[in-house]
């Protein structure tokens, strides 16, 4: 398929075309597979083992392509603990997630996100489970490697729906209780909610040795406004309700949300957890391969 319509195919707004999250999933992964070819690696995978050769009937995308250029023998990379590790989606439920200034919210965009980890862990035999949160939890599937647990995960995906106001420390309490191995977290949210605060909340999961991931999806409009006239802006946790003026909404409020976007990122990174940033008009397969570009050459 041609790239241009590879990636029409896999814009947001196309996706949201599609009626079942498991297609969506399968899409948006197979999009991922089929640009490694510069990137043959994937998934959350910790730690390099060995190469051994190709024989037929092995899994073509463990094939280190830059091996085989310069070589022309086929090689695969194995790694330790690909088979056991614990991966946790958090989904961020709360009401502002439903913001959207185009055709795709926030929530929508999540899920597909959500839909596409839990898929990638279940190509690597991952045990996989599932938080969905607002001000309570609204779902807990417990992490499982057995069979069906795919679907049950993306059944619980496709069911979330919208709550009111976020509360962070609720999931997390009850994933420390839930959680009997160290694993890998994976929060998605659109983090309205002080640096400070959220990484006071979810820290207490890094010093029992568990990886944490934030995802941050925000809306092109949350990050460029655009107000032809002054308006009456609502909270949608809140209902609190403020006067804005096109003036601040193109000066002082961009340079907010670039200030608490960085602060986010620094006091992430300084507390040893991964911080990736995703608009909701990017493609997701291909913000998935630069999130696991990154994240292969870090480990």
């Amino acid at each position: 398929m041609p790239a241009e319509l590879t990636k029409r195919f896999l814009d947001p707004a196309v996706l949201a075309e599609i009626s079942s999250l498991d297609l969506v999933a399968r899409t948006v992964v197979e999009g991922f597979i089929a640009g490694l070819h510069r990137s043959p690696d994937f998934g959350f995978s910790q730690e390099f083992a060995e190469y051994r050769a190709y024989t037929p009937g092995d899994d073509l995308r463990h094939v280190d392509w830059n091996v085989f250029a310069r070589t022309e023998r086929a090689y695969l990379k194995r790694y330790r603990g690909e088979t056991n590790t614990e991966v946790m989606v958090l989904l961020d439920a709360s009401a502002s997630m439903g913001f959207a200034s185009g055709a795709v919210s926030k929530f929508d965009y999540s899920k597909f996100l959500a839909s596409a980890l839990v898929y990638l862990a279940h190509l690597q035999r991952d045990s996989t489970g599932l938080v969905v949160f607002h001000d309570d939890v609204a779902d807990f599937v417990r992490p499982s490697g057995r069979q069906g647990q795919l679907m049950r995960l993306l059944h619980a995906i496709d069911r979330a729906r919208l709550g009111k106001r976020t509360n962070f420390s609720k999931p997390f309490f009850e994933l420390q209780q839930a959680l009997k191995r160290r694993g890998i977290t994976v929060l998605i949210s659109d983090f309205f909610e002080s640096a400070e605060n959220i990484v006071r909340t979810v820290e207490p999961l890094r010093f029992r040795g568990n990886q944490l991931v934030l995802f941050h999806v925000l809306d092109r409009g949350e990050l460029e406004p655009r107000l032809p006239q002054a308006a009456l802006l609502i909270d949608m946790e809140t209902d609190e309700a403020i006067e804005a003026s096109p003036e601040y909404a193109r000066t002082e409020y961009r340079g907010r949300i670039g200030a608490h976007l960085d602060h986010l990122r620094s006091k992430a990174h300084a507390a040893g957890f991964e911080y990736f940033f995703l608009p909701t008009d990017r493609p997701l397969d291909e913000a998935l391969r630069e999130y696991f570009t990154v994240r292969r050459h870090r480990i």
